[in-house]
């Protein structure tokens, strides 16, 4: 079930989008053209393409923050799936608070509905599987939160928020630390009982001796094949998980499930995903 974030958590950012288009002298275009009595519109969010969506709050917090008097109205929820033509969300009140948040809403519904749907795209394509798939830290400063929310409304999994989560030994810990076995064993040493230790091997070399030193909870396993991939799930048989990382695509994803791995995870559907087509349409 996708549980909705608190509007504490989003209304800042929704904030500093709103403070960053208002500028210094406001919306120029709607003072000029909107007369000063409170023109009472109508809008409807509309979808323009198949997808799955995200960041309805965000949108309704963009109109809120302008003029409380706004009602917001969703027609579906965080996580639904919507073809061309679906109404979204309306909107109701004063048209200068309507026409002055608008771009921000869009931006933020747009934006997380198109990480959304691109998970939701890869999770139907290892549904067969036992892969699930995940999100990385590789997300825009200060959007993590959203961005993973959206990964989850399309059905995938997150991975660590923060370097506080777990510890992650990647390739330059290794070399800095002088190999697998030493940056391991300070690695457990330093963990505390609820801290998971994941080691990324780039060889079955290197994974043999994770094994072989022992503590480790997961192996990322760092573009690897799938022919060897297969292998290094046999080698770890069941005695930690195993995830797939490193240039995986929808084309490739479904030869990487067949693995056996536990994990695939996906930088690409935070940093570089397509935002999803939405507009907003006026009413009478």
């Amino acid at each position: 079930m996708l549980h909705p974030l608190p509007d504490i958590m989003l209304e800042p950012l929704v904030r500093a989008g709103l403070l960053e288009d208002l500028g210094r002298a406001g919306d120029l275009t709607t003072d000029a053209v909107i007369g000063e009595g409170d023109t009472i519109v109508r809008a409807a969010f509309v979808a323009r393409q198949e997808g799955v969506i995200a960041g309805l709050d965000m949108a309704r917090l963009s109109f809120a923050l302008m003029d409380r008097r706004i009602t917001f109205a969703p027609k579906v929820r965080d996580g639904g799936r919507v073809g061309p033509g679906d109404v979204l969300a309306t909107v109701e009140g004063p048209a200068r608070g309507i026409l002055s948040g608008e771009r921000v809403g869009l931006n933020f519904l747009s934006h997380l509905s198109g990480i959304a749907t691109a998970t939701a795209a890869v999770v139907d394509l290892v549904r067969p599987y036992r892969a699930r798939i995940t999100c990385t830290r590789k997300t825009m400063p200060g959007l993590r939160a959203i961005q993973k929310y959206a990964v989850r409304a399309g059905g995938g999994g997150n991975h660590r928020f923060g370097l506080d989560d777990a510890i992650l030994i990647k390739d330059n810990h290794l070399a800095f630390a002088g190999g697998v076995r030493p940056a391991v064993e300070r690695a457990r040493a330093a963990a505390g009982h609820l801290v998971r230790i994941e080691l990324e091997v780039d060889t079955l070399e290197q994974l043999r001796e994770g094994l072989e030193t022992g503590g480790v909870d997961v192996f990322l396993l760092d573009n690897m094949p799938p022919d060897t991939l297969r292998e290094a799930v046999k080698l770890v048989d069941g005695r930690a998980i195993t995830e797939a990382s490193g240039g995986i695509t929808p084309d490739t994803v479904t030869a990487v499930a067949k693995a056996g791995v536990d994990l695939i995870s996906l930088g690409w559907l935070t940093h570089t995903v397509r935002v999803m087509d939405i507009g907003l349409d006026y009413q009478p």
